[in-house]
């Protein structure tokens, strides 16, 4: 698990140790993530963007989950660093199931056209979104020895504390229709369909939508 030490890293590791899998919750710095070390999850260092890292956390694992974020790097340079690390070093290890955590934002709205083109979205957000779409490109060049999906909640604010459902419904790569009172989504939810995707693939190099 990359990323484990965020919102929806760790509820990721929470969600798939209660259906009984041993988790390597790798984050950049153990010490500010200590909590996540208990029965079935060994925490580690490692930076996503090295394939060396990636590599010495996957190995002896059947798969992989990406929840990962960084603010203090450029988006466009990041996310496609990671991707391509995440290419190599699971290569290496032959885990070739990965599930990547996306952004909404990156979904299209009309052909070719995605939610953060849009007049008037902030450009910061843009550019995070940006790196994002870059990141799927990268995924999209790499041949066929990863098994890979990117897994898009709406674009909306999660929300944090709302309890775990264990229900959401699946899409393309176009953002699903919402009802305009609808509540937000959660990262509880968020983490029942990433963990599906490990256990049960519906999905394969592609990137797909959820909500309620």
């Amino acid at each position: 698990m990359f990323g484990a030490g965020g919102r929806g890293g760790r509820r990721a590791v929470a969600e798939a140790v209660s259906r009984g899998h041993l988790v390597t919750a790798a984050v950049r710095d153990p010490r500010r993530h200590e909590d996540l070390a208990a029965d079935k999850v060994t925490l580690i260092a490692a930076d996503v963007t090295s394939a060396d890292d990636v590599a010495k956390a996957a190995a002896g694992h059947d798969a992989a989950i990406s929840s990962i974020y960084r603010a203090d790097l450029p988006s466009q340079e990041y996310y496609p660093a990671a991707a391509h690390a995440l290419i190599d070093g699971l290569g290496r290890e032959e885990v070739t199931r990965l599930v990547v955590v996306g952004v909404g934002s990156a979904l299209e709205i009309a052909p070719g056209v995605a939610f953060h083109d849009q007049p008037g979205w902030p450009s910061a957000h843009r550019e995070f979104s940006l790196g994002h779409t870059a990141e799927l490109e990268v995924f999209r060049a790499s041949g066929g020895g990863l098994d890979w999906v990117i897994v898009a909640p709406p674009p909306t604010m999660l929300d944090e504390h709302a309890e775990r459902t264990g229900r959401y419904r699946s899409g393309d790569h176009r953002v699903l229709p919402r009802a305009e009172d609808a509540k937000p989504f959660s990262y509880a939810d968020l983490a029942v369909a990433l963990v599906d995707e490990i256990e049960r693939p519906k999905h394969s190099r592609e990137l797909v939508a959820i909500d309620h």
